[in-house]
């Protein structure tokens, strides 16, 4: 389903909010957020100039909406990556899933780690979210420690050490220092260097898998 059809479905069902929404989300795909204005998107919405304002109050309300939006489907992605067999494997899907959701959209990548909408040292209405997604790469550690699959007494510094090797690998794809084709074996590589980690294990499974296009 195209964009446009997306949008005037929504309005049509009677959900301007979502109407605008995806009309951001449009805008999204070939410009970054801090050009999107709100008359814009009600341009792009097909309604008043005044409609984004009553439903979002000003551009910052808009873009946290958008940036709720978006951060919804990049967690989502990674917790459906998250259904292998075993602990190692999941990790191994969600660094995948993570990078792969950085290709795909690079614009909203941007946007849910903007300073300005995702404080790091104020409270974001991100926040859940985040939280959400802390706590599924926590418990897949744990779950690999548990199983002897990775070795390591601070299993917190593991996991931060782990999401900024994989944030990085995002951001070299986006800048084109990376290619998307070359993350999957580099997370492998990660994960079975880790004390612990059963390289066989892993390829006698066939876990080593490209999600990117």
């Amino acid at each position: 389903m195209s964009s446009s059809v997306s949008v005037a479905r929504a309005y049509h069902h009677g959900d301007l909010r979502a109407a605008l929404l995806a009309a951001a989300r449009d805008l999204l795909r070939t410009q970054p957020a801090r050009s999107l204005s709100l008359r814009e998107v009600a341009r792009r919405a097909g309604v008043s100039h005044a409609a984004p304002a009553h439903h979002f109050g000003d551009r910052q309300g808009l873009l946290v909406a958008l940036a709720l939006d978006c951060m919804t489907e990049f967690v989502s992605a990674q917790e459906q990556a998250a259904a292998g067999s075993g602990p190692l494997e999941n990790l191994l899907g969600v660094g995948a899933a993570y990078v792969a959701y950085a290709a795909q959209h690079p614009q909203a990548f941007t946007l849910i780690f903007e300073p300005e909408i995702c404080p790091p040292d104020r409270p974001s209405p991100l926040a859940p979210l985040i939280e959400r997604n802390h706590a599924l790469l926590d418990g897949l550690i744990r779950e690999a420690l548990h199983a002897g699959q990775l070795r390591s007494d601070q299993p917190q510094a593991l996991a931060a050490a782990l999401w900024g090797t994989v944030h990085g690998l995002a951001q070299l794809v986006l800048l084109g220092h990376l290619s998307p084709g070359a993350v999957p074996s580099a997370l492998h590589a990660l994960l079975t260097a880790v004390p612990g980690a059963a390289d066989g294990d892993l390829r006698q499974q066939g876990r080593v898998v490209d999600p990117l296009p």
